[in-house]
């Protein structure tokens, strides 16, 4: 088979360009059958997820023209969906604030767009997802590594302090009933998974790690003994939905397994379910292997409860 020329690369990637944004709908008049274009929805998105913010920033996160930028404000300025607030640090500058009346617009917003992807994953099955995933990731490293910059990933990971397991217990309830469906009864095991880790605490043979952006949680691992000699149970992982896609999840998951190798574990095991797909994805990817399933009623949903493990291996 021939190897394409460098026209022929060109017109390849214009054309997939072209299928793909067919694909998810952004040719479309109105962004998920709304008023609102692709960039006014992703303006939205940063305030939804990043909170009040100049301007300047905007612009610079989202490669807009200030101008740009300017006429989408005006127009949401009008419709009372962003008001413009004063810096607590600055008091003559003024921040992007979404309003209560533009948080109540975009949230069903959102919850259509992961419907749509998610209804458009469903089509296929398990391998063919994570390979999608793979193709994805692999499109996106590339495009990365030869963009001619050079970001430092954006959170930063501490140990866990006081308050911290509330928010844990918390944003786990909060997230699968609303992502997931799932009743008040999995807050409720959250809490205690919480409460017993806290009260036997080792920090020898035991961690709790939290991601932060700018200052505010946005995710959490933890490693906890399991009872079983040289085993350690991996606990707790949680990545809000601003912070995906910047391989948190992944890196949360590694300081786990450095830390279990540091003391000594033989072995990783953790309890998770088929509901949870882009978690499952991570523990394929680092080497886990179910070893247990059982179809149960549970948090007011029918799903089936997964046990996976990892054979740690000591690395330099």
């Amino acid at each position: 088979m021939p190897v394409p020329v460098f026209s022929d690369r060109v017109a390849a990637v214009r054309s997939f360009n072209r299928f793909f944004t067919r694909q998810i709908g952004v040719l479309r008049e109105g962004l998920l059958h709304s008023e609102f274009t692709l960039t006014e929805m992703r303006v939205l998105y940063e305030l939804t997820h990043h909170g009040d913010q100049p301007s300047a920033a905007l612009c610079r996160d989202l490669g807009l023209d200030r101008g740009y930028l300017s006429r989408i404000v005006a127009k949401f300025e009008n419709a009372g969906l962003v008001s413009k607030v004063p810096s607590a640090t600055d008091g003559r500058s003024k921040l992007l604030h979404l309003t209560a009346r533009g948080r109540g617009i975009y949230e069903p917003l959102d919850r259509r767009s992961r419907d749509e992807v998610g209804d458009m994953l469903s089509r296929f099955d398990e391998v063919d997802q994570l390979r999608m995933l793979d193709a994805m990731h692999t499109i996106r490293a590339l495009l990365d590594a030869h963009s001619g910059m050079k970001y430092a990933q954006p959170f930063v990971l501490r140990a866990h302090r006081a308050g911290d397991m509330a928010w844990i217990t918390r944003r786990h309830g909060e997230l699968y009933a609303a992502q997931q469906g799932w009743d008040r009864s999995f807050e409720t095991l959250v809490g205690q998974i919480c409460a017993d880790f806290e009260r036997d605490f080792d920090p020898a043979l035991e961690h709790c790690w939290i991601a932060e952006i700018n200052g505010q949680p946005v995710g959490s691992i933890a490693l906890a003994r399991s009872g079983e000699e040289g085993v350690a149970k991996l606990r707790l992982l949680l990545v809000e939905e601003q912070a995906r896609g910047l391989g948190l999840g992944s890196r949360l998951v590694d300081e786990c397994h450095k830390f279990a190798r540091a003391a000594g574990y033989r072995k990783m095991r953790l309890w998770t379910t088929d509901q949870q797909k882009e978690a499952r994805h991570i523990y394929l990817s680092k080497g886990y292997r179910l070893v247990a399933e059982e179809a149960v009623h549970a948090f007011g949903k029918d799903m089936v409860n997964e046990t996976w493990a990892l054979d740690l291996v000591p690395t330099s």
